[in-house]
């Protein structure tokens, strides 16, 4: 039977499809995101082809399996091979993405450095930049390795001829959303290339064992673009995070087949590239104002990293009808939250004052473990009192005051000692079980007004 095109509309968020263009995707809300894809389809009323029976795989046990383990490639950046789990796994697909700018080309072209100076033969396939484009942030990077090959490439068939002929140690593609598969008549960057593309990346992945990198573009509300499909099927999916405006750049893992997630390596942008960070807290503690109303200093667990990071409160008269609220690093809603705990149950009137919440530094802390510290950088700037020289304070508050305990402790005391803290105020619960430590001073709180007693 004779094919025919016709066109279907496809959003670049969701991978909803439509016959007809709409403004609006009415899967997932998006504004102007359906694009015109060209398909070719057969006569509905065409016999679908019989069937061919295949022969279906012999059940195994799972205590029967053998596993080899493999050594993990190291890539001569400790902090990249600590967010991967290690090194990197044979055979892996890992996907990063982040802003504009930030750096990720510049990560891949270092990582790779590392990989071809220990003699392994990589490959970086670009689809953005031309080859001379390349050679010059190369001398600038210092990178000298010979081993590293690089080609400007598009077609994923290409690229997949490449891997059998070449037989690249480690591959990076910068980056999938500029691949096209002929296969498809819709335009590289669509939901159906990406995804497309993306699956045979890992099929290539599986069946050589060359771990693949696949940089990716990210959206304005800082999700990468293409299907949500393309982050199930990769192996990893890795987050460069960090404001242009800053020095400070982290590497984060939200998937990891191979180790632990939300784990994160932090580098330092500098004129011959980035930089590693071997100890975060000592970096972002550096320009602490001592004793100044506002600051407060708190254990932030990132994977299996604790981290020592400054909070900081203002909290002023306002000069508007509305008082502002400007959350920076830390979650609006939780503020918000925390704010009303400490009218209703401390007494502090904060409704017509304006308060300002920032973690320095750039980072960003999601976890409920730093909310007394929220709660205190507040406080502190409410009465205009510093915290007591060498306090860290740690604890999750809920809404009737109560402080709750938290997790791994012990990893976050020991960090703190080690960065020269003497008192360490810790949910009543946790300062039970808290091993005593020389030299720090544990105070366990089990209601926010307790805290406050202690440190104000």
């Amino acid at each position: 039977m004779k094919k025919r095109r016709k066109s279907l509309y496809s959003c670049q968020s969701c991978g909803y499809q439509t016959p007809k263009w709409m403004g609006r995707c009415p899967e997932c809300g998006g504004w102007d995101t359906l694009v015109e894809e060209v398909v070719t389809e057969g006569d509905r009323f065409q016999a679908a082809p019989s069937a061919t029976r295949v022969a279906a795989p012999e059940p195994e046990s799972i205590l029967a399996i053998e596993t080899l383990e493999e050594p993990r490639m190291p890539s001569g950046i400790p902090e990249f091979d600590r967010v991967l789990g290690g090194g990197i796994v044979a055979g892996s697909l890992v996907l990063i993405g982040g802003d504009p700018g930030i750096g990720k080309s510049t990560l891949m072209l270092q990582a790779l450095d590392g990989l071809a100076q220990n003699g392994r033969r990589v490959l970086y396939v670009s689809g953005e930049e031309s080859k001379g484009q390349i050679h010059l942030r190369s001398q600038r990077l210092g990178v000298s390795s010979g081993s590293l090959l690089v080609v400007t490439e598009i077609h994923v068939d290409a690229i997949l001829s490449l891997l059998e002929t070449q037989k690249p140690a480690a591959v990076v593609i910068d980056s999938v959303q500029t691949m096209y598969n002929a296969e498809l008549a819709s335009a590289p960057g669509s939901v159906g290339q990406v995804r497309e593309t993306t699956m045979k990346l890992m099929v290539a992945a599986k069946k050589s064992g060359i771990p693949i990198f696949l940089v990716g573009h990210v959206t304005k509300d800082g999700a990468i673009a293409g299907p949500r499909v393309m982050e199930h099927m990769v192996d990893t999916v890795l987050y460069f995070e960090g404001d242009t405006n800053h020095i400070f750049r982290v590497l984060r893992a939200v998937k990891n087949r191979f180790g632990s997630t939300n784990e994160i390596g932090v580098f330092e942008m500098r004129g011959g590239g980035l930089a590693q960070v071997p100890n975060p807290s000592a970096l972002f503690l550096a320009e602490r104002p001592e004793s100044a109303p506002g600051s407060v200093v708190t254990a932030s667990m990132e994977g299996t990293r604790p981290i020592l990071v400054e909070i900081q409160g203002l909290v002023s008269r306002s000069g508007l009808g509305t008082p502002r609220r400007t959350v920076l690093g830390l979650d609006s809603n939780r503020v918000a939250l925390l704010v009303a705990v400490m009218e209703k149950k401390i007494g502090m009137n904060l409704a017509g004052l304006d308060i300002f919440m920032n973690v320095a530094g750039g980072v960003r802390i999601t976890e409920p473990a730093v909310d007394l510290a929220i709660l205190a950088a507040a406080a502190s700037s409410f009465l205009d009192r510093p915290l007591p020289e060498g306090a860290v304070v740690l604890g999750e508050v809920g809404l009737t005051g109560e402080v709750r305990g938290i997790s791994q402790l012990e990893g976050r005391a020991a960090e703190i000692r080690k960065m020269g803290f003497t008192h360490f105020i810790v949910p009543e619960s946790g300062a039970k079980r808290l091993k005593k430590i020389d030299g720090l001073k544990v105070s366990g709180v089990r209601h926010v007004a307790q805290a406050m007693e202690i440190l104000f």
